[in-house]
């Protein structure tokens, strides 16, 4: 029987969910303005997380809306670049003028909030960009609640007690064997004639990708535990913050799409 927090957390999940896979089947604006919504959010977050002054937080939000926008109209390197460039000065700029705390946490903010999402988009624009969005965000959610499930079951030693508490190596691995099961499922369903090379393949690759949404959850844990905070924030009823969802798909959204731009697969 569940327990009333699982049932939140749940709901609020498949609601997530349905949100999301919505918005990735219709691609182009809709998925752009869910990106940029959810990236925003991550900064506000982020912001308030590293007790960034006002200024601080509104010159970031602008420089992020602006790549959000820009998107719609340049290409995902020229908005990279712009990322890039602008959070740069805006370090320097708090450097020079606040402290370099403050300059560290800004530049590693707006990168951590921008990047993700400039990949994600990238990705969904490509010829084959749904199916691809779509196995990024499956390894992610797989490894997520493949994780859960497996450490509350199982339970046993702590991955990193000193950071995450409730994180298992038995749930870190089931977590990964899900993601790398889904992955070669996918391959097989999408590519029937490559079941031997593809399938083993993209197993690896989800494998590989599941370990990066773990060492991504434990950033995001080490960040909240260094700011001495339970959760990012509040507005996800069982999850916490957006921040708190989404510290998985960062590394996932960013290796991800590097790996397809080098290799080439869904363009």
């Amino acid at each position: 029987m569940f327990d009333r927090s699982l049932q939140l957390r749940v709901i609020t999940g498949l609601v997530l969910l349905v949100l999301a896979l919505a918005a990735v089947w219709w691609g182009g604006m809709p998925f752009l303005a869910l990106v940029a919504l959810a990236t925003l959010i991550m900064w506000a977050e982020w912001a308030a997380m590293m007790q960034l002054g006002l200024g601080l937080r509104r010159v970031g939000l602008v420089l992020l809306a602006t790549c959000m926008a820009l998107l719609a109209v340049a290409s995902a390197g020229e908005v990279l670049v712009a990322l890039a460039g602008g959070a740069g000065l805006i370090g320097l700029f708090a450097r020079g003028t606040v402290n370099r705390r403050a300059a560290l946490w800004t530049t590693a903010g707006l990168l951590y909030c921008g990047l993700p999402a400039i990949g994600l988009l990238w990705v969904r624009a490509l010829p084959e960009g749904l199916a691809a969005t779509v196995l990024l965000m499956a390894i992610v959610w797989t490894a997520d609640i493949a994780a859960f499930f497996g450490g509350k079951t199982i339970g046993g030693r702590k991955l990193a007690p000193s950071i995450s508490p409730n994180k298992t190596w038995a749930g870190a691995i089931c977590g990964v064997v899900g993601a790398m099961l889904v992955a070669g499922a996918l391959a097989t369903a999408y590519l029937p004639s490559g079941l031997g090379r593809w399938t083993l393949t993209m197993a690896s690759v989800g494998g590989a990708l599941a370990v990066l949404s773990v060492l991504g959850e434990l950033l995001e844990s080490g960040l909240k535990r260094m700011a001495r905070v339970k959760d990012s924030g509040t507005l996800l009823p069982g999850h916490g913050g957006v921040v708190d969802r989404l510290g998985g798909l960062v590394p996932v959204a960013v290796a991800g799409s590097a790996l397809f731009a080098l290799t080439g697969w869904a363009g």
